[in-house]
């Protein structure tokens, strides 16, 4: 089992920046690729962003390409997502999941966090 808690969602206006964080414990964190996803209201949810358990290969959304930053540090067992030039349709609730080896598909993502709200204003 992978135990997985964010933290660093909020409120903010547009153009600002956000760092979510996404700590894990039991089973060996650096063993597991990485990723972020969120979920607008009465939309499905979608993947912005995955890391490799390396950190060598990462991938993103073309929505948040250029804007978004995932990065991991293995000897604090967390993963980070740095959000600038936030905008609107940002807005929503984001959840890291981790997987046993990186992919894009969701269903291959067997543990999940709880979620933080990412609110973003005009």
């Amino acid at each position: 089992q992978v135990q997985l808690v964010e933290s660093g969602g909020g409120l903010v206006q547009a153009g600002g920046s956000l760092r979510l964080s996404c700590v894990a414990s039991g089973r060996t964190f650096s063993s597991y690729a990485m990723g972020w996803f969120r979920q607008a209201p009465g939309k499905e949810r979608e993947l912005i962003a995955a890391i490799t358990w390396t950190g060598g290969t990462t991938y993103y959304a073309d929505s948040v390409k250029g804007r978004f930053t995932i990065t991991r540090d293995n000897a604090k067992n967390t993963v980070y997502l740095q959000m600038n030039s936030l905008k609107p349709e940002d807005t929503a609730v984001d959840y890291c999941a981790a997987a046993p080896s990186f992919t894009v598909r969701p269903s291959a993502y067997d543990y999940w966090g709880q979620g933080t709200q990412v609110t973003v204003s005009s």
